[in-house]
């Protein structure tokens, strides 16, 4: 399995006899699942369907279902509205009284006028209507699976950048632990040095006494905890990318961990051959940690 992204949109339009319709689904990151459907007069009832669909196949993302429905003018008919005829043939001769040269009126001038010729609205019956909820539903939950199917796609191309920076964040890792190797022989030797340059080298430096104090330096500069932690982290964090579900509040909690770990690696560093290192790792884990914003 792969991860899926929070991005995504699907457009998918439907039509029957009476009307048609068209879906758009966009979703885009966010903390939790956010649900906003907007649908036209007289499908309200298809709210609580839409939001357990939703809810069902995707679970983080800030989500907007758009519906809008055309229906069919044919069909209903013309009437004449009788109220505005009479007015109207009423007021002719007043008007034609006011203007005497002025061509008589005729049958279609009158229907001409505006509200004397209506149109008919079609009657739609209650089991037309749930025919249409009915196929305007299916439409919806085939835009809902092009949707899915694209925050699919788009995870497996953040799957790729992420598996390629916890290849860095590994070797970066495993330089550490090579450098963290020769840590002790480095300390010893700096602090004689040290040691030297204070007595202008006429003193001897008892073995046993600089044995301890290499041996303290190397204990609060010890870094093989912080790199095995490191090590754990990324494998824990490729194991994620394989999984199903949603693990990008688990990848989140890894980056805190990661950058845990690469300050106190930074911290304890006693040459800059290490810090580079950890300013490095600092680096990678960043830009993962902006790469698993988008993942579900």
């Amino acid at each position: 399995m792969t991860v899926k992204s929070m991005t995504g949109f699907a457009r998918i339009d439907g039509s029957h006899a009476l009307c048609s319709w068209s879906w758009e689904i966009k979703s885009v990151n966010a903390k939790g699942l956010d649900v906003r459907c907007r649908l036209p007069s007289g499908m309200e009832s298809l709210d609580v369907t839409v939001r357990d669909q939703i809810s069902k196949t995707l679970k983080r993302g800030n989500v907007t279902a758009n519906l809008t429905l055309d229906w069919q003018q044919s069909g209903g008919g013309f009437r004449v509205n009788q109220d505005i005829l009479d007015l109207a043939i009423t007021a002719i001769p007043q008007i034609e009284a006011k203007i005497p040269h002025a061509a008589p009126s005729r049958a279609s001038d009158i229907l001409g006028l505006r509200g004397v010729i209506e149109a008919v609205e079609q009657e739609i019956t209650d089991a037309q209507r749930d025919e249409v909820s009915t196929q305007v539903l299916a439409c919806f939950g085939q835009a809902l699976e092009s949707l899915d199917a694209m925050r699919r796609q788009e995870g497996e191309r953040l799957s790729s950048v992420l598996a390629a920076q916890l290849d860095q964040i590994k070797a970066l890792s495993a330089a550490a632990k090579t450098n963290a190797a020769s840590q002790p022989e480095a300390i010893r030797e700096r602090l004689q040095n040290q040691i030297r340059e204070i007595l202008n080298g006429s003193a001897d430096i008892a073995e046993e006494r600089m044995a301890q104090e290499v041996a303290l330096l190397v204990t609060k500069a010890d870094i093989r905890e912080e790199i095995d932690r490191l090590v754990a982290h990324e494998q824990a964090a490729r194991s994620y990318l394989g999984a199903d579900g949603s693990v990008g509040r688990k990848l989140d909690f890894l980056c805190q961990e990661f950058n845990r770990e690469a300050n106190t690696l930074c911290s304890k560093a006693t040459d800059v051959a290490l810090t580079n290192i950890g300013l490095d790792l600092k680096t990678y884990i960043e830009r993962f940690r902006e790469q698993i914003q988008n993942i579900e």
